[in-house]
């Protein structure tokens, strides 16, 4: 479902696999080639939500904002089901592990990767390029190659995926 808040209606490039049973209203903007996965919820009721390009929102995600403090996913993002982001900023290449929690003004660097289950609080800064983890997340180690590596593969199957999906099911259908 696609919706507007007071008039403004998201902004969804032609590329973009969206589930039928995703949810997404408001100031949204979302670009080429990423997947909106099933039951996502992205509000755009409260400030602008913004998704680059090849980002991969899975299964029961919610993307939300405060006032005045966007929420911004920059390209080759990968977000793992059940992950709540409220009002982040989340780097390019980043990867953010099922059911992590990352709340207001919290900034995830180029190429991190934030474990299952952890919980950035606000305004905490991840360093590009490391593995944090834990409730609160803590520094784990810096990211070796095999994780980059992984990262990379996880990002190139969810695109295709979602290139999939779009042609190949009614489930891409609109």
């Amino acid at each position: 479902m696609i919706d507007h808040y007071q008039g403004v209606y998201p902004t969804i490039h032609d590329s973009v696999f969206l589930a039928k049973n995703a949810v997404i209203n408001g100031d949204v903007t979302i670009d080429e080639d990423s997947s909106i996965w099933f039951h996502v919820v992205i509000r755009g009721d409260i400030a602008p939500t913004r998704i680059g390009k090849r980002v991969s929102i899975q299964d029961l995600t919610v993307l939300h904002q405060s006032p005045d403090n966007p929420l911004i996913i920059e390209d080759d993002v990968t977000v793992g089901h059940q992950v709540t982001l409220h009002s982040a900023i989340i780097r390019k290449n980043a990867l953010i592990g099922m059911g992590a929690i990352i709340l207001d003004g919290a900034e995830i660097g180029e190429n991190a990767f934030v474990a299952a289950g952890s919980l950035v609080p606000p305004g905490k800064q991840v360093p590009p390029n490391t593995l944090y983890m834990g409730n609160p997340a803590k520094y784990v180690r810096d990211l070796t190659e095999a994780d980059y590596q992984e990262m990379e593969r996880v990002r190139k199957s969810y695109v295709e995926k979602g290139h999939y999906y779009k042609v190949h099911t009614d489930l891409g259908k609109k």
